[in-house]
């Protein structure tokens, strides 16, 4: 949802974006966690419902989710795409393949398999993630988050000093920018 509303925005103010990857539960172990035992008190069918309804002016649908992924594998991986050129496709697709296809985006092979489809090469991105090229990005990342507290995805900082955090309306976010700039 977030990205539909910073397309809106691009669309509406004289904005730029920087995408920060964060991991947010590092803890989650490569296979995943069951999304019933990781969220137990959550109502997933009201949630992925809610989401649909606020995504549906943009575009952005969701599905069941079954796993909670472990998502440091997506983010090394967009990182080697921001090299490559092709962070925005490798986003979207990461984003289809979690959020409306039910895929573990934890797994070297769905990633490798999504990036391929993004135009990476998929012999180069497993290289650089057995290496660990990217993990030092996403260390900046954590201490940049940590400097925001960053509690929630996605949380957005407009010109340094203004965070929304989630599906936020349209309109919280059109304040933000304006009184950011006065």
């Amino acid at each position: 949802m977030g990205k539909g509303i910073v397309e809106k925005l691009k669309k509406d103010f004289s904005i730029s974006e920087q995408w920060v990857g964060y991991e947010l539960h590092p803890e989650t172990p490569a296979e995943g966690v069951a999304i019933k035992d990781a969220l137990p008190d959550v109502n997933m069918e009201r949630m992925i419902s809610n989401l649909n309804n606020a995504g549906a002016p943009y575009n952005i649908m969701f599905n069941k989710i079954d796993t909670m992924c472990n998502t440091r594998l997506a983010l090394e991986a967009s990182e080697f795409a921001k090299d490559q050129g092709k962070f925005e496709q490798l986003h979207n697709n990461i984003f289809k393949a979690y959020f409306t296809e039910n895929k573990n985006i934890g797994k070297l092979e769905v990633i490798l398999d999504i990036a391929e489809t993004a135009g990476l090469d998929k012999n180069e991105l497993r290289k650089a993630l057995k290496e660990k090229e990217y993990s030092p990005r996403l260390t900046e990342a954590i201490t940049y988050g940590k400097q925001f507290q960053v509690a929630g995805l996605p949380t957005f900082i407009i010109n340094g000093n203004k965070k929304l955090v989630g599906a936020q309306p349209y309109q919280k976010f059109v304040e933000a920018i304006e009184s950011s700039i006065n």
